[in-house]
């Protein structure tokens, strides 16, 4: 029975890793269609998201078979819930990309941003696309001392949000109303991506560790 649970655990860890694997590539896709108007890219986003979406009905399928069969107890129990949590997560990871390529596609054959705004949705991308990949990795190892690092690497996506509200307030900006609810809410989805991934690292370390990292407050986690 032990060797069952071990693996059916495992397969839940693949999954996982498949679903943020996923879940990165399409942000990197859909930035690339962002920046380039590039419709092709932005269908390709779309009609690849539902490969996330069954692997997520996967994952919470096999999650909900090891609580309902094996009756997991204390460190089994905070595996099996901790990955169910995580399902929720890299889903809505790739729920934002899904969001960026809609916007593209909307905008088409326009380019939605305006350029002096482009090398900041540049950036953006590359690290929210470097924080897939890092929670890919702590889903692999479940390794806590890396897994706390996801947060460090996200002070970089504040920043560049914090800095967009410059650019959007300045008295100079002469790009119009649509174009600045679009870079608000674009900006809004990059770092929601970010934080999702950060929050895949909370969860971890707690898997690992069976405690919360403390300097994560409230108003750090993903609400989106």
């Amino acid at each position: 029975m032990r060797v069952a649970y071990n693996e059916q655990m495992n397969e839940l860890a693949d999954l996982l890793g498949g679903m943020a694997t996923l879940a990165g590539s399409a942000m990197d896709t859909a930035t690339q269609s962002l920046l380039q108007a590039d419709l092709v890219l932005a269908e390709q986003v779309i009609s690849d998201h539902d490969k996330i979406t069954d692997l997520s009905a996967q994952c919470e399928e096999k999650a909900f078979s090891l609580l309902a069969l094996q009756a997991p107890v204390a460190g089994d129990l905070r595996s099996v819930v901790s990955g169910i949590q995580i399902v929720a997560d890299i889903d809505r990871m790739g729920a934002l990309a899904l969001h960026v390529a809609k916007i593209t596609r909307r905008r088409h054959p326009n380019h939605t941003l305006p350029e002096e705004v482009n090398g900041y949705f540049a950036e953006m991308g590359r690290i929210a696309v470097q924080l897939g990949a890092s929670a890919r990795e702590v889903l692999e190892t479940r390794d806590p001392e890396r897994a706390a690092k996801l947060r460090e690497e996200d002070e970089a996506m504040d920043d560049l949000h914090r800095h967009l509200f410059t650019v959007l307030m300045d008295r100079e900006w002469k790009h119009g109303v649509a174009a600045a609810v679009d870079i608000t809410l674009l900006g809004r989805y990059y770092e929601r991506f970010a934080d999702h991934a950060v929050e895949v690292g909370r969860r971890v370390i707690f898997l690992a560790t069976g405690e919360l990292p403390n300097e994560l407050s409230a108003t750090h986690l993903p609400s989106a």
